[in-house]
């Protein structure tokens, strides 16, 4: 009864607010001008949006990370592009990654945090999408530079590198400027 009695609520708070919202569209909504046009065309397009470069970061630093919890990289091997699986066997993987998997370094908080790119996404000259940045976590940062093949318009794992360096040391937050002192020729 309470799930049905907040439905009904929602749907008269749904209608107001979509009430709300027809009523402003006309003002929201302005005419995109020739000028903005320009302004649009002259910014580099990309080859992948922020969202999707954020999942292809996180979706192949967590399969890596359940790689080396398991010591099973097959599954990562298997989602990756047809080219990487020629170069690399499930055994090939686990030695590349043998030291983070002895320091039983954990990846997770790469789900939480927000990468950090060196560069904005680019296609390199053989058309393999690169991201590369960091994570800005402590007392190791995680740095990535991964790269990734279209394959049946799916971007795959070509190539994973990942350090953990020492983190920098925090930057001290500035002070807050003092109070700007009344001019006498200033009006109140």
């Amino acid at each position: 009864m309470v799930r049905l009695g907040w439905a009904v609520r929602s749907r008269k708070y749904l209608g107001l607010a979509l009430g709300v919202v027809v009523a402003l569209s006309p003002i929201v909504m302005n005419p995109i001008s020739a000028e903005d046009d320009k302004a649009a065309a002259k910014q580099p397009q990309l080859p992948v949006s922020a969202e999707q470069a954020l999942y292809l970061i996180r979706s192949t630093l967590l399969t890596l990370n359940d790689a080396n919890r398991s010591g099973n990289y097959s599954v990562l091997r298997d989602l990756a592009a047809p080219d990487f699986q020629a170069r690399n066997s499930a055994a090939d993987l686990a030695l590349g990654f043998t030291d983070l998997r002895r320091r039983n370094f954990d990846l997770f908080s790469v789900a939480l945090a927000a990468p950090q790119l060196s560069t904005p996404p680019y296609l390199d000259p053989n058309k393999m999408l690169r991201l590369t940045g960091f994570f800005p976590t402590r007392p190791l940062q995680i740095n990535f530079d991964l790269t990734f093949q279209n394959v049946g318009n799916q971007w795959r794992p070509y190539g994973i590198s990942v350090a953990t360096p020492q983190a920098p040391p925090e930057t001290a937050a500035a002070p807050a400027p003092a109070p700007a002192k009344k001019n006498a020729a200033q009006k109140n």
